[in-house]
C-alpha cells in the first residue's frame, strides 16, 4: 500500500470516528525502545531513541545467504515510520533481509526535541544502527529523510553499507513554497480548537487542493484530552527549524563518503537540479542516478519502478 494509499485509508477512519485511537496489534511488525508517552528531550547533544517498525523476511535464515545490508528507511518531512510499510515489506522479502523504518525525531511516535537538524537526526539514527543493528547498513531517505541518509554516510561512513537518497540533494536549496504553507495550516487547525477531523479537512482545502494531501497531513493528527485537534508533530520546534531542513551543513572538501550511493529523482521534482549532479559527485563519488517521471512523491507515484531501480541497486556487486 502506498504512502497516499495508506493516508486515505487513515483518514477515512479519522473521519467516521470522534477519537482518534491506535490499535496497537494493528501493526505485527511494529517495535520500539520504550511504550511511554513522546518524551521531550532538550540536549542536542544526546540522541533519542526512535520508535520504530521491523520488517523481517518471511523464512527464518534467509539473511545468512543474502548478500544484501540490513535497510534502515528514513521518511520525510510531516511523514512517519507507517509511510512505506509495503515497500518495507516487499524489500524484506525479496531481498532478504530485515528492514527497519523509524519515526524521526519529532515525528510520529518518537520523542520531540527543541532541536531539528541533520546533524541531530542523523546522530539519531547512527545510535539506532550501532545499537539496534550492530553492523553496516543500507540507509534509505526521502526528502528530510534523503538528507538525514547523506548526513550519517559523511559522519559515519563505518556503518553505512550503501546509501540511497530519494529526491533530495547535497545542496543548500529552499524548500517548496507548500512546505511552510502546510505548517502553517496544521498551526492555525490546533489554533482553532476543532474538534471534528472532518471540519479539520475542510480548513486544509483552503491551503492544499489535493485530496490526499490533505490526508496525507492530517495522519499527523491526534486528539487531545480536551477533546480539540492536536498533532504529534511539534508545529512550532518544525516551524523554526525550516531553514535548518533547507540547508546541507557539509563541505564536499571535507567530506566524502565513497561507498555505494544510488540518488533517485523525481523528473517532475525540483529538488535534484542538473546543477546538483556535480555536488553529489563531490560528496560521493560512487553515485549512480536515476530518473523517475515523477512529481516528490516519487515512491507513491511510481511503486514499482522505485522499487525495481533498488533492488537492482543493492543486488549488484559493488568493488
Amino acid at each position: 500500500m502506498s504512502l497516499f494509499q495508506t493516508s486515505i485509508q487513515n483518514a477515512r477512519s479519522l473521519l467516521a470516528s470522534s477519537r482518534y485511537t491506535v490499535n496497537p496489534l494493528r501493526f505485527t511488525c511494529a517495535c520500539s525502545y520504550s511504550t511511554s508517552h513522546v518524551r521531550q528531550v532538550d540536549s542536542n547533544q544526546q540522541p533519542i531513541r526512535m520508535e520504530y517498525l521491523q520488517f523481517d523476511p518471511p523464512s527464518p535464515g534467509s539473511e545468512k545467504d543474502s548478500n544484501v545490508a540490513p535497510i534502515v528507511v528514513l521518511h520525510g518531512l510531516l511523514g512517519s515510520k507507517q509511510n512505506n510499510r509495503s515497500v518495507c515489506r516487499r524489500f524484506a522479502k525479496e531481498l532478504a533481509t530485515t528492514v527497519y523504518a523509524l519515526d524521526l525525531r519529532n515525528h510520529g511516535d518518537s520523542p520531540h526535541s527543541r532541536t531539528h537538524d541533520y546533524k541531530s537526526l542523523a546522530l539519531d539514527v547512527e545510535h539506532f544502527i550501532d545499537r539496534k543493528i550492530n553492523k553496516p547498513s543500507v540507509v534509505l531517505g526521502h526528502s528530510m529523510g534523503a538528507k538525514t541518509a547523506m548526513a550519517i554516510a559523511l559522519r559515519r561512513p563505518d556503518i553505512v553499507d550503501s546509501l540511497i537518497a530519494v529526491d533530495n540533494a547535497p545542496i543548500d536549496a529552499a524548500l517548496g513554497i507548500d512546505i511552510p504553507k502546510y505548517v502553517q495550516a496544521l498551526r492555525s487547525i490546533e489554533k482553532m480548537g476543532l474538534r471534528s477531523m472532518k471540519d479539520a479537512f475542510e480548513v486544509l482545502g483552503k491551503y492544499e487542493k489535493s485530496i490526499d494531501i490533505r490526508n496525507f497531513l492530517l495522519t499527523n493528527a491526534k486528539f487531545k484530552t480536551d477533546g480539540a485537534i492536536g498533532f504529534r508533530v511539534p508545529l512550532d520546534t518544525i516551524a523554526r527549524a525550516l531553514d535548518h531542513i533547507a540547508e546541507f551543513p557539509f563541505n564536499s572538501r571535507d567530506d566524502r563518503f565513497v561507498g555505494p550511493a544510488l540518488f533517485i529523482r523525481g523528473t517532475r521534482s525540483h529538488y535534484v537540479p542538473d546543477e546538483a549532479i556535480p555536488t553529489i559527485g563531490r560528496f560521493f563519488p560512487n553515485f549512480v542516478l536515476k530518473d523517475i517521471d515523477a512529481g516528490h512523491w516519487v515512491i507513491s507515484e511510481r511503486t514499482s519502478e522505485f522499487v525495481m531501480h533498488v533492488e537492482e541497486f543493492l543486488r549488484t556487486p559493488h568493488e
